[in-house]
């Protein structure tokens, strides 16, 4: 299989577990909103492919999974934000793999999930909601900080998985994993 054909199919998997685990996995934190599991599949592919297929990962899940359970509703915001986040995670943690010190790249690692998921969630998302649903920002804003709150822990959880993965995916694709 050339490289090509392989990160399309890379991608496809990654699309797929991000759906599956959102949907299959839900674990309830606040008042109608659960868990989203798939987050961990969108960091270990930022983590070891890159922000590109991070990204891709993480806003043509969020499409896929909003089709398939309720439509488009709250869609086009969580796509634009997972977007940010995507991009601000492919490269902060690209960047943090130079670091030889575990503790200081763990802490840059967590301060880039917190400000991406902020800028994300509570910033394009809601500004995104904010338009779509005639809604002052702050309406949204307030709505999304559970969401904000739960994604942030969701991704820092996943970290390790992130690191432990990465070893076995260089193994497999090494013509695929992003270069520190």
């Amino acid at each position: 299989m050339n490289a090509a054909t392989q990160r399309i199919t890379l991608l496809a998997v990654g699309i797929a577990l991000f759906v599956a685990l959102s949907m299959c996995l839900q674990v309830p934190v606040f008042e109608n909103y659960y868990l989203c599991l798939g987050y961990v599949v969108m960091a270990v592919y930022c983590w070891s492919f890159g922000a590109v297929s991070g990204t891709v990962v993480g806003t043509l899940g969020v499409v896929l999974y909003c089709l398939v359970i309720n439509g488009l509703r709250g869609m086009p915001g969580w796509a634009l934000g997972n977007i940010v986040i995507g991009v601000c995670l492919g490269l902060t943690f690209r960047a943090s793999r130079r670091l030889k010190r575990l503790s200081l790249r763990t802490l840059l690692n967590i301060a880039a999930i917190v400000v991406g998921t902020a800028v994300g969630i509570l910033g394009v998302k809601s500004v995104t909601e904010s338009f779509l649903y005639a809604q002052p920002f702050l309406v949204r804003a307030g709505k999304n900080a559970s969401a904000f709150i739960a994604d942030v822990v969701v991704l820092i959880v996943g970290l390790p998985v992130c690191m432990a993965l990465d070893k076995v995916l260089r193994r497999m694709f090494p013509k695929l994993v992003s270069e520190p």
